[in-house]
């Protein structure tokens, strides 16, 4: 079973420095219907205006993930950690017992497009930690790469949940495919550009959830750049 969700159906909020998606109930936005998929709490489209961001604030009990589509992302937090977060790199906060962390845009004339993502951990009360992995254009064309998984495999970042994370390019005549094991469930979010999944057309914000498939297969891309989720 495929359920498709479209881009324009999610939830939005405008801040003047921030324009945010919202596919999940998250802030002033709540919708019953959407309050998240499995694990998947929060999966937030957003796009930072320059000089832009946010201050330092807590978080505790979550597996945050950022995915930069464009621009930089400058980070710090109170575990000493600081990087600029560019298109490529996957950046994976923990917050557990507790943290507190800021996120700006620093550029003079450039939008910050990005993708946050927050998971419930499996346990509760665990050590804050954090991690950072780059993965390259060509790691991920033509095929779905895993980006973060619970034990780290292929040098992707570590969850602490049963979860698989994948990102791909695809574009052309470019197909990746996915099996899916009978008892897991999967959620696909397009980030850009336009891609068929399983028979569905779908575009730029564009989100499927799949509940007993075989496999997901990709697709018809125009510049597409997907995350698929794999959850236990």
């Amino acid at each position: 079973m495929i359920e498709l969700r479209r881009s324009e159906d999610r939830g939005h909020a405008y801040h003047g420095w921030l324009d945010a998606r919202h596919s999940f109930s998250f802030a002033d936005y709540y919708d019953p219907q959407h309050m998240g998929f499995g694990p998947l709490r929060v999966l937030n489209d957003d796009r930072i205006a320059a000089g832009g961001g946010f201050g330092m604030h807590p978080h505790r009990d979550m597996e945050i993930i950022t995915y930069v589509l464009d621009g930089e992302l400058a980070h710090k937090d109170s575990m000493g950690n600081g990087s600029v977060i560019r298109p490529g790199d996957v950046q994976r906060m923990s917050a557990g017992t507790g943290v507190m962390h800021s996120e700006y845009n620093h550029a003079r004339d450039q939008t910050t497009h990005l993708l946050q993502i927050w998971i419930e951990p499996k346990s509760r009360g665990i050590p804050p930690g954090y991690e950072e992995k780059r993965f390259d254009a060509d790691e991920k064309r033509g095929r779905l790469r895993l980006i973060a998984s619970t034990d780290g495999d292929e040098g992707s970042v570590k969850v602490h949940q049963d979860v698989k994370l994948y990102a791909g390019l695809i574009d052309g005549d470019e197909q990746a495919s996915l099996n899916i094991p009978h008892d897991h469930k999967a959620y696909l979010h397009v980030a850009r550009g336009k891609v068929n999944v399983n028979g569905v057309d779908l575009q730029a914000g564009d989100a499927v959830k799949v509940v007993n498939e075989e496999a997901i297969h990709l697709t018809k891309g125009s510049e597409a750049e997907v995350l698929l989720f794999d959850f236990a």
